[in-house]
């Protein structure tokens, strides 16, 4: 049997299905997440509370540097 069909038949009757679309259904739900966690951030860094951290964290930077 040919690889390139749609359904593979094992030899104990049971059924593979081809998974050509898999790779790109994958890259489109990591695609998604990875937007939705950038909006997340965007939205956490530019509240209040977000501003107060960066600032913290870059004032603890400047006291660790020498100069």
């Amino acid at each position: 049997m040919s690889n390139t069909s749609l359904a593979l038949v094992r030899e104990h009757g049971s059924t593979v299905r081809d998974e050509a679309g898999a790779t790109t259904a994958e890259y489109a739900t990591v695609t998604g997440c990875g937007v939705g966690f950038a909006a997340v951030l965007f939205k956490f860094l530019t509240s209040d509370m977000g501003q107060q951290l960066l600032k913290f964290i870059f004032n603890a930077i400047k006291g660790l540097l020498p100069f």
